[in-house]
């Protein structure tokens, strides 16, 4: 019996780019970045809260049975972060006259409920910090340009100047992780197919907002 050998895996990772850059394209396309549609900022900030403590809480899940230090500091990092980017968005959105303290967490989604079901270092990276980031910033842009174009210039200055920061460095940071974990060809494969899924649910998951929300533009974690 043939073995294959595992890719480099700086090789593997980058391969793993493009992978999911062709599978986002529905997510980051013109249909995506259109900025048709009527719902107000305020209304689309409502799914950012409930996006941000769901990603907060996930990588708060991962934390104690994550053996790998670096990794557990990364996702301690993440959940920090992503806490702070929903206390930023609560505080926008009692500016815009929206009782924040009458929020409440629903229960979770298609997306983080499969997330949570992740075991394995891999995965969680290649899930994580790698692909659902990656989908964040992507959509965050969407949503930059649709606050602009209705002269919210405070929501997009709160999202250039912290949150897509924030998220550009969780990627990256995925990425480093990633090419030092992922060296064998049964953690390549598992990786692969955790951003697969990833994409898969995300995409399927946003279309269905979309309808409901009246447009694609609207903001991620």
């Amino acid at each position: 019996m043939i073995r294959m050998s595992a890719m480099d895996p700086q090789a593997f990772v980058n391969e793993l780019e493009a992978f999911k850059a062709q599978r986002l394209a529905p997510l980051f396309g013109a249909g995506a970045t259109s900025l048709g549609g009527e719902a107000e900022p305020k209304q689309l900030l409502q799914v950012a809260l409930v996006n941000e403590i769901s990603v907060s809480d996930l990588a708060a899940v991962w934390i104690p049975s994550t053996r790998e230090v670096d990794v557990k500091i990364a996702f301690a990092r993440q959940a920090g972060d992503e806490a702070n980017h929903f206390n930023l968005v609560a505080d926008r959105l009692t500016a815009l006259g929206f009782d924040v303290a009458a929020f409440q967490q629903p229960a979770d989604n298609a997306l983080f409920a499969y997330m949570k079901t992740l075991s394995n270092t891999v995965e969680r990276i290649a899930a994580g910090l790698f692909t659902l980031e990656s989908i964040a910033h992507g959509v965050n842009e969407n949503f930059m340009a649709y606050c602009a174009a209705r002269g919210d210039d405070e929501t997009v200055r709160i999202y250039r100047d912290y949150i897509q920061p924030d998220e550009l460095a969780h990627q990256r940071l995925g990425t480093t992780l990633l090419a030092k974990y992922a060296v064998t060809t049964e953690l390549q494969t598992t990786a692969r197919d955790a951003v697969a899924k990833v994409v898969e649910i995300a995409v399927a998951s946003r279309a269905q907002a979309a309808v409901k929300l009246g447009t694609a533009c609207f903001p991620g974690c």
